[in-house]
């Protein structure tokens, strides 16, 4: 924002332009607030959050099995950004998969992304050029995993 010791109002109101606009916000909170109280409380916080889970449960259950399968996850992983191979996807599947028939509910669709996200993050920190290789000792990588908060 300041180019030689000077405020250079367009690189300042650039950075802005990506935040929402005040009276968009205050349509979203008062969806979210639906006793209407001014403030938002953990029913109301989860409920808005389990409807946008649902949402994107949905999205990616293209044959409307009210579950997720093996491709349907990977198109899922394509869609948040991860580029994750078949055998690996299988394994997740079998991980989450509680009820041992080769998909995915949608609780388990949530905790299979929270993991996901979580430990991505975490090799992330050890991954300081982002060429998805890390080297750590055995140690560090039980440090590691044992103090995610999942």
């Amino acid at each position: 924002m300041m180019a030689n010791n000077n405020y250079n109002y367009q690189a300042h109101t650039a950075s802005l332009s990506n935040i929402p606009d005040r009276n968009f916000l205050w349509s979203v909170f008062q969806k979210v607030d639906r006793d209407g109280s001014g403030s938002i409380n953990a029913t109301e916080l989860q409920a808005a959050l389990s409807n946008d889970w649902q949402a994107c449960f949905k999205s990616f259950d293209r044959d409307h099995s009210g579950s997720i399968d093996r491709q349907e996850l990977q198109t899922a992983l394509i869609g948040f950004g991860y580029r994750i191979n078949p055998t690996t996807v299988d394994m997740m599947v079998k991980k989450f998969d509680r009820l041992g028939v080769g998909t995915i509910a949608f609780d388990d669709f949530i905790q299979c992304c929270v993991v996901l996200h979580t430990l991505t993050s975490a090799f992330r920190q050890h991954d300081t050029d982002q060429d998805g290789i890390i080297t750590i000792h055995y140690e560090q990588f039980l440090q590691m995993v044992l103090g995610l908060k999942v």
